[in-house]
């Protein structure tokens, strides 16, 4: 059996009397598109914020190819390659998508941004960054500001920024929000062959993106993971159906 590239075990988190995440576990293996859904509240934000450090945990442990994560924060555990788009967009607006990309990918070769010198003249740093907007079909808006770009094409830029990094693993917190039809069919043909390069973690609420991509599904509803299995086993999970999809047995 091969060994996941992201474990998590055990993860607790409590607000209060709030149980936010009870006792999650979840693999993440080579190759593999697995999805987590459940309904709003259900705990995908925290526990995202655990998986990347932004929010410590009560107990459990988060393990990367091999590594425990405790102690190590959000830019630690992205050195390391776990790669992270939000659900909010982090891009800087003012910034064109080229100079976005540039940045990002002068922060993973460990230089610093050079805010003062035309970046523009470094014909190396250019192409890369080109070479990564031409993947997530944005190399037409390169110098346009990311506040000029449509919500979609702020969220291509988003996994532009996360492909910079070339991480190990992709966390993906909602990718097709905002997408129009079209859009969608576009970054669910790109995800599916993103997990060639690295395994995604991918939370999404559209089904019919999770239907088509999941290698694996697990369902979070108040904090526990209550189904985990195929695409097929939680379509026919009655439990699934009733508490997340709507339906009755």
């Amino acid at each position: 059996m091969t060994n996941p590239i992201l474990e998590i075990k055990n993860l607790n988190k409590s607000f209060g009397a709030l149980k936010a995440t009870d006792d999650v576990s979840i693999t993440l293996n080579a190759g593999e598109i697995h999805a987590l859904i459940g309904p709003n509240g259900a705990g995908k934000s925290t526990l995202i914020k655990q998986i990347c450090g932004g929010l410590s945990s009560d107990s459990g442990s988060v393990i990367f190819n091999g590594q425990d994560l405790a102690g190590l924060d959000v830019a630690e555990r992205a050195q390391l390659g776990l790669g992270r788009t939000f659900q909010i967009s982090s891009v800087i607006m003012e910034f064109s998508a080229l100079r976005n990309v540039m940045l990002a990918v002068q922060a993973n070769a460990g230089t610093s941004y050079r805010f003062f010198k035309n970046v523009r003249t470094d014909k190396k740093l250019v192409d890369r960054a080109m070479a990564i907007l031409a993947r997530v079909e944005l190399e037409g808006r390169a110098d346009v500001s990311a506040a000029e770009l449509s919500h979609g094409e702020r969220r291509q830029l988003e996994i532009a920024l996360a492909l910079a990094l070339e991480p190990k693993a992709f966390l993906l917190d909602e990718p097709m929000a905002g997408m129009g039809p079209e859009g969608s069919k576009r970054l669910i043909s790109f995800l599916d062959g993103l997990r060639k390069e690295a395994p995604i973690l991918l939370i999404e609420h559209d089904m019919d993106a999770v239907f088509s991509l999941a290698d694996r599904i697990s369902v979070l509803v108040y904090g526990r993971v209550v189904a985990s299995g195929t695409v097929d086993e939680i379509r026919n999970n009655p439990a699934v159906r009733e508490a997340y999809l709507g339906e009755t047995a």
